[in-house]
């Protein structure tokens, strides 16, 4: 195929099909890229949980609610799920932006997108297509391949497998230091397989000895590799988790949106549970977490809006240098947590999406796909 998208119907998201294209045409200002590599994940499942949920980033010009599908799908059109990739320029109408140039970002499920480029500088620019401008700006953000300050060749695939979801991670282990972890003792973390939840381990144990333990929740079969990574302090399954202290104060962080975990982890702990974290929704077709349950009540964490104000608090130059130093002592330990997995063409990046979507993906592979 010259060019390809994967369509998402936006009430199904097993109703998933290639949509086959010539490339799209760019108009003034825009850019047309191929895309050369992403990375297929959990996270990309809770995009489209998340699609378009009245609120989630506010309310749109129209007073209902914006979701993941506005990012590259106008309204009333199929779902296309936006993944995090690299991508070159095929065809530049951008001043400043050449064809071959490459970037980091923010890409949909397709061979080929076309960009509307404004904010034009050395390291790269923003995405100002009209249906964008007002969702998160972290999404919207391309950075230049050869200008990334902690980019390194040898690191590559791991950057669309793990840089979004070890920031997510980062940046709730920010929280917790900067709330004193909330009086807790001891944080338990859900689907501690996950890479959004490894790299919440690695940055909260790089606080040294005074921080809470965690305590890693995953199925059975993971428990005895996850336990060798050494990120975690202990690691249980899911069905062991009444062997816990119960009379310790607790924190819980719950990666997967699984409503029978988090409600086992609320009855359990009762009203030492100082703080519930909801982060995503990759168990999609799991019960929903129950209203009224004793403990903190369960909060959702969105980390675009704790990075925004992280970049008010510190700056641009502190927040890029924080996560740029966090990054690279996590890119040391990254490839004995996840091999790579490379998968190339269409109808492989469709049964990469259903594998994801069937929850029966091997964690400790990081899926790379090239279009």
């Amino acid at each position: 195929m010259d060019s390809w998208v994967i369509e998402i119907a936006r009430g199904d998201l097993n109703d998933a099909k290639i949509v086959e294209a010539g490339p799209p045409t760019p108009g003034e200002g825009q850019l047309l890229v191929a895309i050369d590599e992403y990375a297929m994940t959990a996270n990309n499942i809770t995009y489209g949980v998340f699609g378009e949920p009245a609120g989630l980033f506010g309310p749109d010009e129209d007073g209902g609610g914006q979701g993941y599908w506005d990012f590259f799908s106008e309204r009333g059109e199929p779902g296309r799920l936006p993944i995090w990739g690299f991508a070159t320029v095929v065809e530049s109408r951008a001043d400043g932006i050449a064809a071959g140039e490459r970037f980091y970002g923010y890409y949909p499920m397709a061979s080929h997108a076309v960009l509307t480029a404004s904010n034009i500088r050395e390291t790269g620019f923003v995405d100002v297509t009209p249906r964008r401008t007002t969702l998160p700006p972290i999404y919207n953000n391309y950075q230049k391949l050869d200008r990334i300050v902690d980019y390194r060749s040898e690191h590559h695939d791991y950057w669309p497998v793990f840089r979004p979801l070890f920031l997510t991670g980062w940046l709730i282990a920010d929280q917790y230091a900067d709330e004193g972890d909330y009086g807790a003792e001891q944080i338990v973390i859900a689907s501690a397989s996950s890479k959004t939840a490894i790299g919440l381990a690695f940055a909260h144990r790089q606080r040294g000895e005074e921080r809470p333990r965690s305590i890693g929740l995953t199925s059975p079969s993971h428990v005895e590799s996850l336990a060798a990574t050494g990120i975690y302090h202990t690691v249980i399954a899911y069905e062991d988790i009444g062997s816990l202290d119960a009379s310790k104060p607790t924190g819980y962080v719950d990666m997967a949106g699984n409503g029978a975990v988090t409600a086992a982890v609320h009855r359990h702990f009762g009203d030492n549970l100082r703080n519930s974290m909801i982060v995503g929704k990759s168990h999609w077709d799991s019960p929903r977490v129950e209203a009224g349950l004793p403990g903190a009540p369960p909060t959702g964490f969105f980390a675009p809006a704790r990075s925004e104000k992280r970049l008010a608090d510190w700056g641009p130059a502190e927040f890029g240098q924080r996560v740029a130093s966090a990054w690279l002592g996590f890119m040391e330990v990254a490839p004995g947590i996840a091999a790579i997995d490379r998968r190339s063409g269409p109808e492989a990046a469709l049964a990469a999406y259903r594998e994801m979507l069937s929850g029966k993906a091997d964690p400790k592979s990081g899926i790379v796909v090239a279009p």
